[in-house]
């Protein structure tokens, strides 16, 4: 395909997202299977684009005037990969299999390309509906978070110390010249091609054997924090495919014992065949069964002996709008009040497997007070028993990084918040409490 008939690719893929309100994904992979002639290239720079036009979808509809596929399309072509008017004209020649050519008032546009009178949702590329939830967090910085939550997303791996150093990951991998984390000293990060797409790293050795996952250095940062203790006995209510319960289990080194459950099978089955290649011995997956409450029975047995309970709580995911763009603008209040709900039931129901003097890590991959702090203080007012472990006091675990850490991140009372702007990471809320009695 040539470059004009991409973009004309890419307009036809953001009209079918904006009409039938589908995942981008799925929409993508529907488009390829229609278009088999399609090389692998053209279906890679086809989503860098599609996905590009979604992170900047409301700066570029702004400049644009509206927010039609085409507008979209043409105003990320301006405001995100920085081509001139006369550029994206040449694409635009009307050509067979290009676009249409470009209007005056498009030109106009283009040329233009100001974002100097457009509020803060329109500069941070987020729902207006969300303005107000971001500006009780971030205030006046609110729209640059925004911005840095609307570009690409590196390729984190975690070095899963079960099976080799740090040391042995980076020259395994040498060829994809990964460098260090800048917080987590189990990170590596490797950088993505010019189009956005990451080098195939689940078909390296490395991976193949379990020496390396693929984690955001914000997830690992979330494991560390929690600090599992050696030879403790530890519980990973919503595990979900295991990610953290992988880093949880590497951390432990592979002493005590570390038990995973999650409430849907679905999320959890990937688990099982992760354990095995990163060689968790210590992991013991806990499936749900039955039906409505039946489906906690399974953990009974260990009511009260947790040293730490860890609940990486399903939420809005506004901390990974990098990696999913298409989210934020599916995403409605409704689902934000359903998540709130869901996740202090959660926080309830871990708290009687945690015994006195353990811990309960709260997490999540949201940027809303509403789903964080508000959580945090909600849950201590109802369980007296737990008191808020200071950040100061948590990033101990980082050692001197965590020092850093703390000053990179936004620290409240309650927990700490990484951001992309802040820490390079995806976004995380970081809660840990311990239980006096």
């Amino acid at each position: 395909m040539t470059p004009a008939a991409r973009l004309s690719a890419a307009i036809e893929v953001m009209g079918s997202i904006l009409t039938e309100r589908r995942p981008a994904a799925d929409v993508l992979r529907d488009w390829g299977r229609s278009h088999r002639f399609a090389g692998s290239g053209d279906r890679a720079a086809l989503s860098s684009l599609v996905y590009d036009a979604l992170r900047r979808r409301a700066s570029a509809g702004w400049i644009m005037g509206g927010e039609t596929p085409r507008a979209l399309v043409l105003g990320t072509l301006r405001l995100a990969r920085g081509l001139d008017v006369e550029a994206i004209a040449a694409l635009c020649d009307g050509a067979r299999f290009a676009p249409e050519p470009l209007s005056e008032d498009e030109r106009a546009q283009l040329d233009a390309a100001s974002l100097d009178d457009a509020p803060a949702h329109v500069r941070g590329d987020y729902p207006d509906w969300l303005d107000a939830s971001l500006a009780s967090v971030f205030g006046e910085a609110r729209a640059e978070e925004g911005m840095a939550l609307a570009e690409r997303a590196p390729l984190d791996l975690r070095v899963n110390t079960l099976k080799g150093a740090v040391d042995k990951a980076t020259q395994q991998l040498s060829h994809l010249d990964p460098v260090p984390g800048q917080w987590s000293p189990l990170a590596l990060r490797i950088a993505l091609s010019a189009d956005g797409k990451a080098p195939p790293v689940t078909v390296e050795p490395a991976y193949l054997k379990g020496l390396v996952e693929v984690q955001d250095e914000g997830s690992q940062l979330a494991a560390i924090l929690a600090a599992p203790p050696r030879g403790g006995q530890v519980l990973d209510l919503c595990a979900g495919g295991g990610g953290k319960t992988l880093a949880l289990a590497a951390l432990m080194d592979g002493a005590g014992q570390l038990y995973a459950y999650d409430d849907d099978l679905r999320r959890l089955a990937p688990i099982h065949e992760r354990v095995q290649r990163a060689g968790a011995h210590n992991v013991q997956v806990r499936s749900p069964r039955g039906k409505g409450a039946a489906r906690a029975e399974v953990l009974d047995d260990l009511e009260g002996r947790m040293d730490l309970v860890l609940v990486d709580a399903p939420c809005t995911g506004t901390g990974t709008w990098r990696r999913n763009p298409d989210a934020k603008w599916r995403m409605r209040p409704g689902a934000l009040a359903e998540r709130v709900k869901e996740q202090a039931e959660i926080l309830d129901a871990a708290a009687r497997f945690v015994k006195p003097g353990g811990r309960l890590a709260y997490i999540t991959c949201s940027l809303l007070d509403e789903e964080n702090v508000d959580q945090i203080r909600a849950f201590v007012t109802r369980h007296p028993a737990f008191r808020p472990i200071p950040p100061a006091e948590a990033v101990l675990a980082l050692g001197e990084r965590g020092i850093a850490l703390r000053e990179a991140a936004l620290e409240r009372p309650e927990g700490l918040l990484l951001t992309p702007r802040r820490t390079h990471t995806d976004g995380f809320f970081v809660a840990l409490m311990v239980r006096e009695a």
